[in-house]
């Protein structure tokens, strides 16, 4: 069985070739890394399963349903969330209110005008659960703005969770991170895992190897190699390419 699989898929820039014949699929409850080098094409993948762009050739399938014409929209309301890019944080509503609005936006029958935004008790509950999840109930009623810049990414995550998805694309949620936020990211990403099916683009290789149950390596925007984190680890082109020499 498979959450999400991509059939050949495409994109072009002109005579750039980003994404070029990329066939992976991500089974469910799996946490499933794609690493490269820089300029492999894996942001532009992460973009075409989401929806923000257009596939030139190929096909994305979430849960045995053709995602491929449908916008971002309703990806996401089929379940299939990008993480820090559905929408931007307030930074002048608090933590909760974010994560309500997230939860509001993938439920079009809750948008009432003139009514409080904390009035609908499904939203309201969603968000709890997801800020809770994220780690930050203690920041809950903190304005998102007073937040620091690993706690802002952690209320993104939340932000996600609270629209209850059924597959996360995260791209880079460590980026930027020191030490010590890195660590919580990774410890909530073990929590999640099983929960959701989630495919992760990171450059932290140790983050990686602790976290995947399968690694896709993308190269010029082909796929060289699939495989576990030991396999992975001892397959000689991808130490020879990407392990020995650069990060994501």
């Amino acid at each position: 069985m498979t959450a999400l699989q991509t059939h050949g898929l495409v994109k072009r820039y002109g005579a750039l070739l980003v994404t070029d014949d990329v066939s992976l699929d991500v089974r469910p409850g799996e946490l499933h890394a794609v690493i490269g080098p820089n300029g492999a094409g894996k942001t532009t993948l992460i973009n075409q399963l989401s929806g923000e762009l257009a596939s030139d050739q190929g096909r994305v399938v979430f849960q045995g349903n053709d995602l491929t014409p449908q916008p971002v929209h309703l990806r996401a309301r089929a379940g299939l969330l990008r993480s820090y890019q559905i929408t931007s944080i307030f930074e002048e509503f608090t933590v909760l209110e974010n994560a309500v609005l997230a939860a509001m936006a993938v439920r079009s029958s809750v948008w009432r005008f003139w009514r409080p935004m904390l009035s609908d008790p499904q939203a309201l509950a969603n968000a709890r659960e997801a800020v809770d999840l994220a780690g930050l109930s203690a920041q809950a009623e903190w304005v998102a703005g007073e937040l620091a810049y690993g706690q802002r990414r952690q209320l993104e995550l939340a932000m996600a969770l609270a629209a209850k998805p059924k597959f996360l694309l995260l791209d880079e949620p460590m980026a930027g991170m020191s030490v010590q936020e890195s660590a919580a990211v990774v410890a909530l990403l073990q929590r999640l895992k099983r929960q959701y099916a989630i495919l992760l683009v990171e450059h932290d290789m140790d983050a990686v190897f602790s976290l995947a149950d399968r690694i896709t390596v993308l190269v010029y925007g082909r796929v060289m190699f699939t495989g576990t984190v030991e396999e992975v680890r001892a397959h000689p082109e991808v130490r020879a390419v990407y392990l020995g020499e650069e990060s994501v």
